[in-house]
C-alpha cells in the first residue's frame, strides 16, 4: 500500500502536450514543412495558372487566380516591398531567439507556423522578380471579398490565432499556465490528493 509521501515522491508523468526537453526541434519541422507546402504550390501556380483566368474550384466561392503582389499580405503595403522584407528578417529573428527553450508544443507549433509563412513569403521576395528584397510574392488562393493570398499567408494567419488562443488560455511557452500549473492538468487535483 503506498503512502502519501511515496505518491508525491514518484517522479512526474509526462504531461500531453509538453516536450521534456526543448521544443526547438518541432518549430524546426514545422517551419520547413510550411516553406516547402509554400514554395512548392507558388511553383505549381506560376507553371499552372499562368495567362489562365481564374480557375474554379467550389464555384465562386474558391477560385484559383495569378496574382503577383508587390505588398505584404494581403496586398497591404504595395509600396514599401524592401521594408516588408526587412520587418520579416526581424520578425523571423526574434521569434528563433524565442523559441530556445520552448517546451509546449502548441506553442511550437504555432512559432513554426509563423516562422515558416514569413520565410516563405521573404524567399518570393528574394528570389522573384524584380528581386533584392523586392521580388513579388505569389498569391494565387480567391475567397470572395477577400485579397488573393497563399500557402504562407495561411499559416501566418492559423499561428497567429492559435497564438491569440493560447495567450488567452494564459498557456506559457514551458506548457504551464499563467499561475504555474500544468495548462494540460489544470483540472486535476494535487498528487496525494483524490
Amino acid at each position: 500500500m503506498a503512502t502519501g509521501s511515496d505518491v508525491t515522491a514518484a517522479a512526474p508523468a509526462q504531461r500531453p502536450g509538453v516536450l521534456k526537453g526543448s521544443a526547438s526541434w518541432l518549430v524546426a519541422v514545422t517551419a520547413i514543412v510550411v516553406i516547402c507546402l509554400d514554395q512548392l504550390s507558388k511553383v505549381w501556380a506560376v507553371a499552372s495558372l499562368t495567362g489562365r483566368p481564374p480557375v474554379e474550384i467550389v464555384g465562386s466561392w474558391l477560385q484559383l487566380v495569378l496574382v503577383r503582389n508587390s505588398g505584404a499580405a494581403f496586398s497591404l503595403g504595395g509600396g514599401s516591398t524592401v521594408i516588408i522584407s526587412l520587418l520579416a528578417v526581424v520578425i523571423v529573428v526574434v521569434l528563433i531567439r524565442r523559441a530556445r527553450g520552448l517546451k509546449s508544443k502548441l506553442w511550437a507549433l504555432a512559432l513554426g507556423a509563423m516562422i515558416g509563412g514569413a520565410l516563405g513569403n521573404l524567399t518570393d521576395r528574394l528570389i522573384r522578380s524584380p528581386g533584392g528584397l523586392r521580388g513579388h510574392v505569389v498569391d494565387f488562393i480567391q475567397l470572395p471579398h477577400w485579397p488573393v493570398f497563399n500557402v504562407a499567408d495561411m499559416a501566418v494567419v492559423g499561428a497567429a490565432i492559435l497564438m491569440v488562443l493560447l495567450a488567452l488560455r494564459g498557456v506559457e511557452f514551458d506548457g504551464t499556465r499563467a499561475g504555474g500549473q500544468a495548462a494540460e492538468d489544470s483540472a486535476d487535483p494535487p498528487p496525494g490528493k483524490v
